[in-house]
């Protein structure tokens, strides 16, 4: 066999009953990934294997984090053209075909985290085996960065658990736990660690017939059921995303349907098409849009602050998500209001969110038990962490912070999750300023990864340090953003949302409105946003920006608040709403104006120009970051920044300077636009 020393990320061991194990511990790097060198190392591995008298071979990681993170997302940037992407799919190909073909039991032994291509070459194993614990997670989120399997897992996967249920993983990219894993056939067996070894012993030396989907799953895949089932799932991908925008899941559907009685054509198919996929504008903008979060998460890394108790006073939405998402994620949480009837509807809103993350009963309760509330406000003392979430004015703020202060240990952070006050208006009530600091969550919380890390003229930098180190513990992106009115999140939006509310004042029907936002990209219309949001959210937001900025506030705006109308919370915005889902008109066919989408989108791409001038956050990443994790901004376009140096800023300060002409000085470009 070929010597050892030879090898830098994958060790073997034979031991006495002829069992082959083969260890990832990918040198230099925290967590696997299947990089070219790795790749190539494991087929020479595979090649000397292939002549050794072995009974069965057993592939596992010896990184404690899990089995492998997916293939190295870093080389799919540095892919030149389709060609040179074609055959990197084609020679990790050849390598899966080798382990599939084996003669002998081959086992992947997976624990903790098991994605992508990690997943493809599992699939290539005869069995698989996984830890039940709940760390361990088993998908193929490959749709997510606008390409879809390209390591064999297109033909591996539905052959099988069958089309139906494969196709549906693929689409969504969602990962499952090692139960529901096993429940689909996805593995053979999941066990506990203290059996781990020992089963993957057992299927070796014992093997089993490998797993088949059942007759009817199998079904799905004769031609002429296939292109039916297809039909169906173009429909619901549909009403999801654009094919325009996000081509992959279409590409992945067409594939199926077209190649699928044909697997070796199909993985040629499949390394083609992945190719074309990964050398376009949407997967390598949602590539960097993938890199833009993992810097986000590094910010948390430096430290050692670690909370045990949070302490929140303001019982309302976010004041109770906040606690409830503090308790999911392992934290004491005190939560503290007025009365208990203020209390009640946050206890049941988190053990809404419990029942539905956590599934099993007992860590259901245990995390009820973990969330108390807390009328008179003891918990304050003990905690490592107080946020106050109550309504946004500055003097109730301040007055919470003279009763909160003293009753502080010493150490401890002080937050505000203020939108849009800055922390020069909050702090001087306080004996030590630079103690307060801003964690502003975004709603839905249990949804939402952002948390703007807000940071006041006197606030200390061991604080800011601490908040973003916080953020990290409980599962957020943190951004750290200057102390100005709005911050960074609401300011570039709130433009937007307000030429929306003008359009709509205009006689512009809110669906055209919203549905000109949508095929620009966004996630959801500003109409429907604004009514998400609450549009007394925003009109207090909008005044506070009118202040300082000079922005003008529709009237339409301030009636519908005047009226109740508050959105969907209320039952009523601009749209009425019937179990919390808005009810729009019918789109008649009228011809909306020709500037309409331009009136949005610049609104908010001047704003996000005069943010990053000013020095709101730190470089154009973090903006690009900030907005599309804050806002959901088109993350096909790679955020506001990378879209306006896409695009060509010449010709959209152009547009803008036409908008000036035509609807008003509020679309002057920015000074910043000359940076640019």
């Amino acid at each position: 066999m070929t010597e050892e020393h030879a090898f830098e990320h994958w060790q073997l061991e034979i031991d006495g009953d002829e069992i082959a194990w083969l260890t990832l511990d990918k040198a230099g790097a925290p967590v696997n990934t299947l990089s070219v060198d790795v790749i190539a190392e494991l087929d020479r591995r595979l090649q000397a294997l292939s002549e050794a008298p072995v009974k069965g071979l057993v592939i596992r990681s010896a990184k404690p984090n899990g089995f492998i993170a997916g293939a190295d997302i870093k080389e799919f940037l540095e892919v030149r053209d389709v060609d040179e992407a074609t055959e990197l799919m084609r020679g990790c190909h050849t390598v899966l075909d080798r382990l599939e073909a084996f003669p002998y039991p081959t086992v992947a032994l997976i624990h903790g985290f098991c994605l992508g291509g990690g997943l493809e070459l599992a699939l290539a194993c005869r069995y698989r085996i996984a830890e039940d614990e709940p760390a361990t997670r088993l998908g193929l989120p490959e749709v997510r960065l606008g390409i879809h399997p390209g390591f064999g897992g297109t033909v591996r996967l539905p052959r099988l658990i069958g089309p139906a249920q494969a196709m549906q993983l693929m689409l969504t990219g969602r990962s499952v736990s090692a139960r529901a894993a096993r429940r689909l056939g996805l593995v053979d067996y999941a066990v506990p660690r203290r059996q781990w070894l020992r089963a993957a012993r057992e299927v070796v030396l014992h093997p089993p017939a490998p797993h088949r989907p059942g007759r009817l799953q199998r079904l799905a895949n004769t031609a002429a059921v296939r292109p039916l089932l297809a039909a169906y799932l173009r429909r619901s991908v549909s009403r999801r995303v654009d094919e325009c925008h996000y081509p992959a899941p279409y590409a992945l559907i067409e594939l199926w349907n077209k190649y699928a009685d044909d697997p070796r054509n199909m993985l040629a198919q499949e390394a083609h098409s992945v190719a074309e996929l990964v050398t376009g504008s949407t997967a390598q903008n949602l590539i960097r849009v993938f890199f833009l979060q993992e810097r986000l998460k590094g910010l948390g890394k430096a430290g050692d602050f670690h909370a045990e108790h949070v302490h929140v006073v303001g019982a309302g939405v976010m004041g109770g998500d906040i606690a409830a998402w503090c308790a999911l994620r392992g934290l004491r949480v005190t939560l503290q209001d007025q009365s208990p009837e203020r209390l009640a509807p946050a206890i049941g809103r988190a053990h809404d969110l419990f029942r539905k993350r956590l599934r099993q009963p007992r860590l259901v309760q245990a995390a009820m038990d973990r969330l108390m509330p807390d009328l008179e406000g003891l918990g304050v003392r003990h905690a490592d962490v107080v946020v106050e979430a109550i309504f946004e004015n500055a003097d109730a703020k301040r007055a919470l912070y003279q009763e909160l202060e003293p009753r502080m240990k010493a150490g401890a952070l002080l937050a505000t999750n203020t939108s849009s006050i800055p922390l020069e208006e909050l702090d001087q009530a306080l004996a030590q300023p630079g103690r307060l600091v801003g964690l502003h969550f975004f709603n839905p919380v249990a949804k939402m990864q952002l948390v703007e890390i807000v940071h006041g003229r006197d606030t200390d930098p061991s604080v800011v340090a601490q908040a973003t180190r916080f953020a990290r513990q409980i599962d957020r992106l943190p951004l750290p953003v200057k102390s100005t009115p709005g911050f960074l999140v609401n300011r570039i939006l709130m433009p937007y949302l307000l030429e929306a509310v003008l359009l709509e004042s205009e006689g512009v029907p809110p669906e055209l409105i919203d549905r000109a936002a949508v095929q620009f990209g966004m996630p959801m219309g500003p109409i429907e946003l604004a009514d998400t949001v609450g549009l007394d959210i925003c009109l207090s937001v909008a005044e506070i920006l009118a202040q300082s900025l000079g922005t003008t506030v529709p009237q339409r705006l301030r009636n519908l608040v005047q009226a109740g109308r508050l959105g969907r919370k209320s039952g009523q915005g601009f749209y009425p709403y019937k179990k919390g889902k808005p009810q729009k008109a019918r789109i008649r066919r009228e011809q909306p104006p020709a500037d309409l989408q331009d009136r949005l989108v610049l609104a908010l791409l001047n704003e996000a120009v005069a943010c990053l001038r000013e020095g709101v956050v730190e470089n154009e990443d973090f903006l690009d970051g900030g907005i599309v994790f804050g806002t959901g901004f088109a993350p096909f376009r790679g955020g506001p920044i990378h879209y306006i140096r896409s695009e060509g800023p010449e010709a959209l300060r152009a547009r803008l300077e036409a908008l000036a002409r035509a609807h008003g000085e509020r679309f002057t470009p920015d000074a910043g636009w000359e940076a640019l």
